[in-house]
């Protein structure tokens, strides 16, 4: 019997991947001061023996004023360091899966509350709560603080800490770095001419609003290891007229492939209030298919991914190489299981979960 497409092998630069499922990354609101707690290590860890091929960390903040809310994780630091090193070694004792981080700046999205105690924005005088800044001093609602416009010396500041978290990340011995350049947070602000009004080299134009983006992708390349995999999460449309669109979505893809990304995670929206979108299973496919079909690098697909045969069809059809989950995988964290007993493929599992295999399926556990 062939393998199903979803569970063949694949390279992500010099990375090796089992299978084609990537579980995205999922802030947990659960960090102190930026650094993991236990939640992180029950969190990570029972992710880790799902089956799937790559488990991303959670979106990292490169600096305090870059986190969404004061509860999110970060890499800015020695303690930082220290706490997802305890996480790792302990995940690690137990699971071979790779591991990715996803680093993070929220530019004019920061300084919020937690999702579930309404996630508002919190002003800079009130506890757990600072002075965002963006690309211009544009809110993402008119009910917020403005951001403060950055200049160059903040600019410079924001890329280095990048630089940073990702010379970390790499002591840290995790196995890829993703830049988030989606969701509206700093990078995407820099890309959109909904939230990007400079009138110096960084907007305008499509060209200087992707130099910014560019360059931070660049300064990180340049300070990891040679082939070692960094790929940026976009979003593919703004879902607002006039906004960031899939034409750009595909230059900006095509600038990041010339500069040796290992992979493009395409998404969508969050950028602006306004925004229109035809939510349904797979709805972003077709911009993950658009960006497919003009580079050369793989592409991640992901949002409402739930149907065994829909992720199959996916990347058998070749709209995407991998797919991603995050919800999902929460509601049912041995998904990739079961998509292997469905399709006739097979997964990694811990030896002390053996016995938990179906009698009829006697292939399922590598």
């Amino acid at each position: 019997m062939n393998t199903p497409k979803l569970f063949e092998p694949l390279h992500v630069g010099t990375l090796a991947l089992s299978n084609r499922i990537v579980i995205a990354p999922m802030c947990q609101y659960s960090a102190v001061d930026g650094y993991m707690t236990d939640w992180h290590l029950m969190h990570l860890g029972q992710l880790a023996m799902s089956g799937a091929g790559l488990l991303t960390i959670e979106a990292t903040a490169v600096t305090p004023e870059g986190r969404i809310s004061y509860a999110d994780v970060g890499l800015w630091d020695d303690d930082c360091e220290t706490a997802i090193a305890r996480t790792l070694e302990s995940i690690r004792k137990w699971s071979d899966m790779p591991i990715a981080i996803q680093l993070a700046h929220a530019g004019r999205k920061a300084s919020t509350d937690l999702p579930w105690l309404g996630g508002k924005q919190i002003a800079p005088e009130h506890a757990h709560g600072w002075q965002t800044v963006a690309p211009s001093a544009i809110p993402f609602l008119d009910s917020e603080r403005a951001p403060q416009a950055m200049d160059r010396t903040a600019m410079n500041t924001v890329r280095d800490a990048f630089v940073e978290s990702a010379h970390r990340s790499v002591r840290l011995g995790i196995d890829a770095i993703q830049l988030h350049g989606a969701h509206g947070y700093l990078l995407h602000q820099f890309l959109s001419p909904l939230s990007n009004r400079r009138d110096d080299d960084y907007g305008g134009s499509l060209e200087n609003r992707m130099r910014f983006p560019l360059e931070v992708f660049e300064a990180v390349r340049d300070a990891v290891p040679a082939g070692y995999p960094i790929s940026v999460r976009v979003s593919g449309t703004d879902w607002v007229q006039g906004g960031w669109d899939q034409e750009q979505t595909i230059a900006l893809a095509q600038a990041l492939e010339q500069r040796g990304c290992a992979a493009i995670h395409v998404s969508s929206g969050g950028l602006h209030p306004a925004q229109e979108i035809p939510v349904g299973p797979g709805y972003q496919v077709p911009l993950a298919r658009a960006v497919k079909q003009a580079v050369s690098i793989p592409v991640i697909a992901v949002g409402l991914i739930t149907d065994f045969d829909h992720a199959e069809a996916i990347v058998g059809t070749g709209d995407a190489d991998m797919v991603a989950l995050a919800r999902g995988m929460l509601y049912n964290p041995r998904w990739p299981w079961h998509a292997a007993a469905h399709l006739g493929a097979s997964v990694s599992a811990p030896n002390q979960y053996l016995r938990s295999q179906p009698r009829h399926l006697r292939d399922l556990f590598k």
